[in-house]
């Protein structure tokens, strides 16, 4: 069974881990496969390209290379931990007839969150599982989530409230086919329950539950996701672009056409290249880190629509799209706790 999961100011530090895992990066040996060549070969121009033209990257660092190991005093329970609250809301059973049910989501509140203080407003990320997942899993691997306290409590991102949340419910088969079938409804779940549900309660930047309000706020509004979960974000942004401005795939790629083993990658890309141009997605701002494990099960597949966003430097430029592997990852959460610890101080820049 497929491992579940996924996962704003960038520091100089993590800059500097960054820009060192890259360094390293460059002086290994060429990839034993053609995609990995290919990718190298492309990130080569593309990063070079990048540094002369591009001026309002979020952060400077190539555009792709290798991440940097999580410290292990990150995963050391933290002096000033934050705390994981479950919630219920309310939502409906999308495959079967839209009939109401009641779902689980859990939310990590950082250190130091009042409930009453109504004028310090969070960023949020919403963190989804792979095949066979929960909610609230991302917070029960212990090193994570005492990483979430750590990276908070260095500054090396503001506190930040984390939901880990699930395409499942009660009614829900958990075979592979069925799963597939659960996270391409999810998008309808978010919008119309979660999301709404989530921030109407927590103080985020959303003024109120509004579309419009929701809308407004997509600036401080992440969104990742580990193997299955992987390719429900890329279906947040298919989906959801204009309430999400950062996302997190990890170990996956786009499935908006096609399914596992039917990839449809250039397909994929191209829908990705015109929802970004026919919504102006380069001014109102996107980004996109995406990762995968050197020695992941399903490298394969990252690595194709990889290559493909690449080849379109005009398009998917550093500022908008990363990729990043971790040298000898496997699918597993030793890697997604690592791809949450590159990724998270770029966001909300």
């Amino acid at each position: 069974m497929l491992l579940s999961g996924i996962m704003a100011l960038a520091l100089a530090g993590c800059r500097n881990n960054a820009r060192e895992s890259s360094t390293e990066s460059a002086g290994k040996s060429e990839s034993s496969t053609v995609s990995e060549s290919t990718v190298a070969d492309v990130t080569s121009s593309s990063t070079a390209d990048s540094s002369s033209e591009t001026t309002s990257a979020p952060v400077s660092i190539p555009q792709t290379g290798f991440t940097t190991a999580v410290p292990e005093k990150y995963k050391q329970a933290a002096d000033k931990q934050g705390k994981v609250v479950e919630l219920k809301y309310d939502s409906l059973d999308y495959l079967h007839g839209s009939a109401p049910i009641t779902k689980t989501a859990y939310v990590y509140l950082p250190y130091g969150y009042d409930e009453n203080d109504t004028a310090t407003r969070y960023n949020i990320i919403y963190l989804m599982h792979g095949w066979g997942g929960h909610a609230g899993e991302y917070f029960e691997y212990t090193p994570t989530k005492n990483m979430f306290d750590n990276l908070v409590a260095s500054g090396d991102i503001p506190p930040v409230i984390i939901v880990s949340a699930t395409f499942y419910n009660a009614n829900s088969d958990r075979d592979f086919s069925s799963s597939i079938a659960e996270f391409r409804e999810f998008h309808r779940d978010f919008e119309e329950n979660l999301m709404p549900t989530v921030e109407g309660k927590f103080h985020t930047y959303a003024n109120s539950t509004s579309a419009e309000d929701l809308a407004n706020s997509r600036d401080h509004r992440a969104f990742g996701g580990f193997s299955l979960g992987s390719v429900t974000t890329w279906l947040e942004f298919c989906y959801d672009y204009d309430y999400i401005k950062y996302f997190l795939p990890m170990s996956g790629s786009c499935w908006y056409y096609g399914t596992y083993g039917d990839f449809q990658t250039e397909k994929n890309v191209d829908f990705i290249e015109q929802l970004v141009k026919e919504n102006n997605l380069d001014e109102r701002g996107y980004f996109i880190y995406h990762a995968v494990g050197t020695q992941d099960a399903v490298k394969s597949q990252t690595l194709m629509q990889a290559e493909e966003m690449l080849a379109r430097p005009d398009v998917f430029t550093p500022e908008h799209y990363m990729f990043y592997q971790k040298d000898g990852g496997y699918h597993d959460f030793d890697a997604v706790q690592e791809y949450l610890y590159n990724a998270l101080p770029l966001f909300f820049d």
